[in-house]
């Protein structure tokens, strides 16, 4: 569970994206805060085993929720996993590192570069580009 000062902030940053501030979303977006690196559903909902009005389908609704309002980004990866994280000032297309071992996906700083060259007519809307490989604490090991 969230602390209480991250509640604060998760409940600040819910009132400035305006909706309905609910327990349910300033839990989540508590638990994605404090997180430091994505987080795929069923690790939220451990988090939030104890938190009230955070049954599996709320967590999902609260998910789309944040991502809708860009607090939060979805991220898919190569595991078909889908996992969340917190949305920064500068965050939108940039790339991500998603170890093949533990399965922790990190937001990486660089942005993704929209070098493609696409046909005539297309547009690019988004880029994602995912690394995968081991982790520092995966590659510790020496494997």
């Amino acid at each position: 569970m969230a602390a209480k000062q991250t509640l604060q902030e998760a409940n600040a940053r819910l009132r400035r994206a305006g909706g309905r501030v609910t327990a349910a979303r300033v839990h989540v977006l508590g638990v994605l805060l404090e997180a430091g690196h994505a987080l795929s559903h069923h690790d939220i909902e451990e988090k939030l085993r104890r938190a009230a009005g955070t049954d599996r389908v709320t967590l999902y609704r609260v998910l789309d929720w944040l991502v809708e309002r860009q607090l939060a980004h979805r991220i898919s990866s190569a595991d078909r996993a889908r996992r969340y994280s917190i949305v920064g000032a500068e965050q939108h297309d940039h790339p991500h590192f998603h170890c093949g071992r533990c399965g922790k996906l990190l937001c990486l700083d660089q942005r993704a570069k929209q070098n493609v060259r696409l046909p005539r007519g297309y547009r690019p809307q988004r880029v994602e580009l995912t690394v995968t490989g081991l982790c520092a604490d995966c590659n510790r090991g020496g494997s």
